[in-house]
């Protein structure tokens, strides 16, 4: 990666990682393997000894995936990145990787619902506990921190309500209890916001969303120091194989190349749809950092590059109100993904948070007149128009 290192982010995206093969081709390759062949017995057993580098097994080591890794870890500033099948699988590899019996996390209560399905029901039979507490209150995370604590786990901005978490201060905070800060990028990409560079110890994304950006594959990243995540994550992947294929791989670098120019457009129609339905009569708040009306506004200022493609709002009523908001639209997706270039609408108390108690539903803020709205990049007038089809008729 030195050659790469005086470069911009846009570059980055386009060029890092790649090493061309004796074919010279221009585009990156897929290598769509299973296995890898050697010279000779000794060097088979170097390389599965760990003593000589290079290709194993696509478990684990594929050039394709190994492309997509390098190009993201530029992107983030990190030593090293993991690939993996999906978000889900990348949050499970980290905490597999760090965590034993005994063990204490504590996470947002923001966080994505099945997150939350996988810290409750699944870790929970491995013995590690997690306490949730409020995504921008530091005196809750002080408290819930304990002698066993491994580590302090959020996304920012979260989804749906696009809360912005310090994360100079919640790095401070890790550190001062000598545990490690994961932050889930997945809504900002490095394009926006950096967290290794603000203190953050691990990253994680859902290469689903907007690094691929046309909803096409599905695959997960985790990116940290070479000791832990080149070590410890590799080994869990390695051993437990949540893998992410070489054509996935293939279909994310596209994405990267992509990534500063779509995310900047995101940015662009998002801030102008959010202050439309901020000015709506039947919308009763709009959730989206870069309005100052935002609670994180000015955090979201200092830490990100912009807004993001993500917000979410409140119509006037209930259940009833919100799902015939949604149902009157003509051209936005009615669907649970977001990152995409066509605009997506979902009601997260029925779709992405169903399977997490009310209680804890509701003290999130996932309440039944809640929209989430991924803005793509249509016309921002055929964006607005479409929504109104619904809310000129509450």
């Amino acid at each position: 990666m030195d050659a790469f290192d005086d470069f911009d982010i846009q570059t980055l995206a386009v060029r890092a990682g790649y090493r061309q093969t004796a074919e010279q081709e221009h585009s990156e390759a897929i290598f769509p393997t299973s296995s890898f062949c050697y010279q000779s017995a000794a060097q088979a057993a170097a390389r599965f000894g760990g003593h000589e580098e290079g290709n194993v097994y696509s478990r684990f080591t594929n050039p394709t995936v190994r492309t997509f890794e390098d190009r993201l870890a530029a992107l983030e500033g990190a030593e090293a990145c993991v690939a993996t099948a999906s978000g889900m699988s990348a949050i499970l590899s980290t905490f597999m990787a760090l965590c034993q019996v005994g063990d204490h996390i504590v996470s947002s209560q923001s966080v994505f619902g099945t997150t939350k399905v996988l810290f409750s029901k699944y870790l929970s039979k491995f013995g590690v506990e997690v306490s949730f507490v409020s995504q921008t209150d530091l005196t809750e995370w002080k408290a819930a921190i304990r002698p066993n604590t491994k580590a302090l786990f959020l996304e920012t901005p979260s989804n749906p309500l696009t809360e912005v978490a310090d994360l100079r201060a919640m790095s401070e905070l890790a550190k001062s209890h000598e545990c490690l800060l994961v932050v889930d990028n997945c809504f900002c990409t490095p394009v926006l916001q950096r967290p290794l560079h603000l203190g953050a110890d691990v990253v994680i994304h859902s290469a689903t969303k907007f690094l691929d950006g046309q909803g096409r594959a599905v695959g997960g990243a985790v990116l940290g120091s070479a000791e832990f995540v080149g070590e410890e994550v590799r080994g869990f992947l390695r051993t437990c194989g949540p893998t992410m294929s070489p054509f996935n791989a293939w279909v994310f670098l596209k994405g990267l190349e992509t990534l500063p120019v779509r995310i900047k457009a995101h940015c662009e129609n998002a801030i102008e749809l959010a202050r439309w339905l901020d000015a709506h009569p039947n919308v009763e708040q709009v959730f989206y950092p870069w309005l100052e009306s935002h609670p994180q506004h000015s955090v979201a200022r200092q830490q990100q590059l912009g807004g993001g493609g993500l917000l979410s709002f409140k119509v006037k009523g209930g259940k009833e109100e919100a799902w015939k908001v949604i149902d009157y639209t003509h051209m936005l997706s009615i669907t649970a993904n977001l990152g995409d270039v066509k605009t997506i609408i979902t009601h997260p108390a029925t779709t992405t948070h169903n399977r997490v108690e009310e209680a804890q539903r509701l003290k999130a803020g996932v309440t039944d007149n809640l929209i989430r709205i991924s803005v793509g990049l249509e016309s921002i007038e055929d964006i607005k128009q479409d929504l109104a089809r619904g809310l000129d008729r509450l």
